[in-house]
């Protein structure tokens, strides 16, 4: 999966799919983020910076993983995954694809990372702050509902 926003080199896939090939993964990641410096030095705003890293915290300690990551647009998986997540409940919003991670986490797939360069040019698009704002709290709710459901049944 690759999200046409023009964020993404697509020379990474390759990369991405090779653990899932060799049978060390069950869904990869794109990673963007190793640290401050490389994310804003590719153009990635200071806030969409902060706030990746404060969901991802959240949705780590919520939903039991250690990633870098939960915002990526730059995904594979292995087909089994996808024929085993119910899609039919998710949002057809941005949020669509934190809820579909949230699945994966909690059939216990394997999941890995790989860094990828981070690019926000004139051509990407972005979300307004509006925008990412709604964003933020629908994948906080997700991280919630999935974290009670895990705990309470």
């Amino acid at each position: 999966m690759i999200h046409p926003d023009y964020q993404y080199d697509a020379k990474s896939i390759q990369n991405l799919i090779e653990p899932i090939e060799k049978g060390n993964a069950d869904v990869m990641l794109g990673s963007r983020i190793r640290n401050i410096k490389e994310a804003l030095a590719g153009g990635m705003p200071v806030y969409k910076y902060v706030a990746n890293r404060f969901l991802t915290f959240f949705e780590n300690i919520l939903g039991g993983q250690n990633l870098s990551e939960w915002h990526t647009g730059l995904r594979a998986y292995k087909r089994s995954v996808l024929e085993n997540i119910n899609f039919i409940n998710n949002s057809d919003d941005f949020v669509f694809d934190t809820e579909v991670l949230f699945q994966i986490v909690e059939k216990g797939y394997n999941i890995g990372e790989i860094p990828v360069p981070v690019r926000y040019t004139a051509e990407s698009s972005s979300i307004n702050f509006t925008r990412s704002l709604k964003y933020g709290f629908s994948t906080l709710f997700t991280a919630i509902k999935f974290y009670l459901r895990r705990t309470f049944g």
